[in-house]
């Protein structure tokens, strides 16, 4: 984008919050076009993923917890979930999915955090089966509430959503079986889930078992590190899901790059050495759209870069 198209362009100052991206996102799903879905810890990396050309976002409870320095395990709180995805739904503007881990709490807690979702503009939410404190679908020890918990947790959300879509997790496949998972997903879809999330899927097997006996549209987990071996959107599609969420990976790509800069700089006291490693002030200005909020106001002088 030019400078001139970038100051002309309409920023959130100026603009509602989007309404009907939960539709927007289902139209994917509706006609069969896979969704890569780019995981955004936070604005920023939202705009850069808009900008590499994603068309929908996830934000991940274990990269918002990171990002505050915090461990997956069910320390966030409700308001700061629905606080950060309302400040990455208004400047990206695009459909984004977030992890309601459990719900934060039984039917009615719920049924809340649907309500207030949608009110920041939110396109969808994943619902998980997995008991208080939660932990990461890759890792070990997971402890479950039983299917016709999860089901009364689905309804509830249902009930209280109007555009906003439901994704449906089970991390059963672990530690019941692939059988016990599927059957799992079955009971979630009749209680009003609009897709499903099989976490830590194994194999080609596992993930062609669940696309075999699931009619609605299923949610694929790239994340690094854990127990699904690396798999390209093509292949995810091939399989028979709808979509595939890159859930750390921008965060990972972030902390590693920063970790080394701070480094450098702790060992030679100047940054001299990685500035053509930086975004330039420039390409800053243009990601977040300066000018444009810049020309809202004409009693701010136009400031010329150095």
């Amino acid at each position: 984008m030019t400078r001139e198209e970038n100051s002309s362009a309409s920023v959130w100052l100026e603009q509602p919050l989007p309404t009907g991206l939960g539709a927007e996102m289902a139209k994917y799903w509706e006609t069969n076009q896979f969704l890569s879905i780019a995981g955004a810890h936070d604005p920023m990396a939202g705009l850069l993923a808009r900008k590499a050309g994603f068309n929908a976002l996830y934000l991940s409870g274990a990269a918002l917890t990171a990002s505050m320095g915090l461990p997956d395990l069910g320390l966030v709180t409700m308001e700061e979930l629905v606080t950060r995805a309302q400040a990455i739904v208004r400047v990206t503007r695009l459909p984004l999915l977030v992890d309601g881990d459990t719900g934060f709490g039984e039917a009615l807690n719920t049924m809340r955090l649907v309500r207030q979702l949608e009110d920041v503009g939110v396109a969808a939410v994943q619902l998980e089966d997995q008991v208080l404190p939660k932990k990461c679908g890759h890792l070990n020890g997971k402890q479950l509430v039983t299917p016709d918990h999860m089901a009364e947790k689905i309804a509830a959300a249902s009930r209280a959503r109007r555009d906003l879509r439901i994704v449906a997790r089970t991390d059963a496949a672990a530690s019941e079986g692939i059988d016990a998972a599927i059957a799992r997903a079955k009971l979630y879809v009749e209680a009003g889930a609009d897709a499903i999330f099989p976490e830590a899927l194994h194999d080609e097997e596992q993930f062609r078992a669940f696309s075999a006996a699931i009619d609605v549209p299923l949610l694929a987990n790239m994340t690094e590190f854990g127990r699904t071996k690396q798999t390209s959107a093509a292949e995810f599609d091939a399989m028979g899901y709808a979509m595939a969420i890159w859930p750390v990976s921008g965060l990972r790509i972030a902390a590693r790059a920063m970790e080394k800069f701070y480094d450098e700089l702790a060992a030679t006291g100047t940054a001299e050495g990685t500035i053509d490693q930086m975004q330039t002030r420039a390409e800053l200005y243009d990601v977040i759209n300066y000018f444009g909020y810049e020309s809202l106001d004409s009693k701010i002088q136009r400031t010329v870069l150095p």
